[in-house]
């Protein structure tokens, strides 16, 4: 589904953000991707969004150069993709509901729908009674499953979550992690940074160890080791 050949970033001749990076990651997989602040985890992810480009080297989605795409194109690719980010960047003026009414309304949906989707959501992540509230009346925890529930309202095929849970207590760690395999469990590919070792073992799951901008691990079954 998402496949890197070779991919390197050069920002200046002090910084190499990545160093001929090659991997895969098919469809359905959820794949967490560590490694220390600097490794390249955050420039990664912006590569496979295209919002950076590489110095060298391809980023394909299925079969679409992602660096090629014109702009009408790039905005259809990214609506295939729900980003999760540690700061949450919700909207501190809306609710709950209007927050993710907001991301369906972006997309074309009707009124009808996102009268119909959106409790749906709130409650696959365990907020239904939020619905009216704003994001200043919610928890760390509760904004985070409400940037879960936008993210994924449009039902995309992939969730990209960079260090969710950053900012967030064991606790609420915890349920962050365990909707996002729910999300995985119903078919949904999960790209996850993180460098919360506890997180990963978890999971149990494939990690991609970074250092430095290099790959140096790929482990089939949930180790982070550095």
């Amino acid at each position: 589904m998402i496949y890197f050949n070779n991919v390197s970033k050069v920002y200046n001749k002090n910084s190499l953000a990545l160093d001929d990076v090659t991997f895969t990651v098919t469809a359905g997989e959820f794949v967490s991707v560590v490694g220390h602040s600097g490794a390249g985890k955050t420039t990664l992810v912006k590569m496979i969004l295209a919002d950076d480009i590489p110095t060298s080297g391809t980023v394909f989605f299925e079969s679409l150069n992602v660096n090629k795409l014109k702009s009408n194109d790039l905005t259809r690719l990214r609506r295939r993709i729900g980003v999760v980010f540690q700061d949450f960047k919700l909207l501190s003026n809306k609710t709950a509901y209007e927050n993710i009414a907001f991301a369906m309304e972006a997309a074309g949906k009707t009124n009808q729908e996102i009268a119909s989707d959106v409790p749906h959501v709130l409650e696959l992540v365990d907020l239904a009674e939020k619905i009216h509230h704003f994001p200043s009346q919610m928890s760390g925890g509760e904004q985070q499953r409400l940037s879960i529930a936008r993210a994924i309202i449009n039902q995309p095929e992939v969730i990209i979550a960079d260090e969710p849970t950053g900012n967030l207590d064991p606790v609420n760690t915890y349920e962050i992690i365990q909707i996002l395999k729910k999300i995985n469990d119903l078919g949904t590919t999960v790209i996850l940074t993180t460098h919360n070792r506890g997180i990963v073992e978890s999971i149990g799951k494939r990690v991609i160890t970074m250092e430095k901008g290099k790959i140096v691990r790929d482990d089939k079954d949930g180790k982070y080791i550095i």
